[in-house]
């Protein structure tokens, strides 16, 4: 089972990345998908996550209205789209598979972690 972030990068302040996460389709197989990051210092934290069929979605209250988490289970993949990006998003992102088909805030509940992808934002 692999999963994979990618798309990260160095922007600046009010710019706009876009990361993917893909796995192969027995991964996302039924499975809701988190995005987490975790700044140097600083304990990995949640920041969005998508149910397996897309009807459900949920962000950080740092993030809300920034941020947008997709997916297209025809492509094995999920997205998130991050815009009028801070410097305070500078964290390595990864992407994991949650342990049922919603996408929970908790990293108890996902089993799964791609490695992640470095997003720093300059002021």
């Amino acid at each position: 089972v692999q999963l994979q972030a990618s798309g990260g990068g160095l922007v600046q302040a009010g710019g706009s990345l876009r990361l993917s996460c893909t796995a192969s389709k027995r991964t996302f197989s039924n499975n809701g998908v988190g995005w987490f990051r975790q700044a140097p210092g600083k304990e990995r934290e949640f920041v969005a996550g998508i149910s397996w069929r897309g009807e459900f979605t949920s962000y950080a209250d740092s993030v809300k209205d920034r941020f947008t988490t997709s997916r297209d289970n025809a492509k094995n993949t999920v997205y998130l789209q991050m815009n009028s990006l801070k410097p305070e998003d500078t964290a390595v992102y990864y992407c994991a598979r949650d342990r049922t088909s919603l996408a929970h805030t908790s990293e108890k509940d996902y089993n799964y972690w791609g490695r992640g992808t470095q997003v720093t934002v300059s002021s």
